[in-house]
């Protein structure tokens, strides 16, 4: 396997935000392989550089290329010219699937993007009842208890709940709707071990900002926590970040 491929247009290696960084180094690094920017059959950079390139910590990196070899995209070699190859056929997340729109995806994306953190907002605002309360935090409990194989229902009910405290039905309807055309995204993509941790945390600074009624924190916490999911789902989908934000509908006092 070749070491370098001559003539390789440099790598786009952007710097992580904060936040996200097991997400986004995914992302960033999957834009590299797909754009073609690491060809097939490249070795990756050193440990040490690539971390550096990346703005993250070696232990984040490792994580990332380890999941990255489990879904198929790199291979580590071992021995005189050993390090992490790009592998010549990714395999990650092609099923049986449809080709997918990258407008709707990036629609579906948006639109959740104001939703969910709005809904977020409002559930703090409101003034919850005890079954409401005790609704919240059985299905935070649950997605943080399920098995791999039940994450992602979990996961789903647990946002949907978010929005069922908030007080509105048409507004719990809508995130059940975006959150169902989300899932059917998110199960072209692999289940990554690291992500479900960092989400269950995240997931817990949500409801702790929602029970303490800190409407713009959950607001917050609501918005960081989609973008990482966008980060995993633009990096291996392949499609580029909707150009929309959703902090221009963050809300202000």
């Amino acid at each position: 396997m070749q070491e370098e491929l001559l003539g390789s247009p440099a790598p786009i290696l952007r710097p992580v935000r904060h936040g996200n960084a097991f997400e986004e180094t995914i992302e960033r690094l999957l834009q590299n392989i797909k754009l073609g920017l690491f060809g097939a059959g490249t070795k990756l950079p050193a440990e040490r550089e690539l971390a550096e390139m990346l703005g993250v910590s070696r232990a984040t990196l490792r994580d990332a290329l380890a999941e990255l070899q489990k879904a198929g995209y790199v291979e580590v070699q071992r021995g005189r010219y050993g390090g992490t190859y790009v592998c010549s056929r990714p395999t990650a997340g092609s099923g049986s699937y449809p080709e997918l729109d990258p407008a709707e995806v990036d629609d579906v994306l948006t639109f959740r993007g104001v939703l969910e953190p709005a809904a977020a907002s409002l559930a703090a605002r409101a003034t919850l009842s005890p079954a409401q309360r005790g609704h919240l935090l059985r299905t935070l409990a649950e997605v943080a208890s399920a098995p791999a194989n039940l994450y992602r229902p979990k996961d789903a009910r647990f946002h949907v709940a978010i929005a069922e405290v908030a007080g509105s039905p048409s507004l719990a309807l809508a995130v059940a709707e975006v959150r169902s055309k989300v899932s059917d995204l998110l199960d072209r993509i692999p289940l990554l071990q690291p992500n479900l941790e960092h989400s269950n945390r995240q997931h817990q600074e949500i409801v702790d900002a929602i029970l303490r009624g800190d409407d713009e924190a959950a607001f917050k916490a609501a918005q960081d926590h989609l973008q990482g999911t966008a980060s995993l789902l633009h990096g291996f989908l392949g499609h580029s970040q909707p150009g929309v934000s959703p902090q221009s509908t963050a809300p202000q006092r």
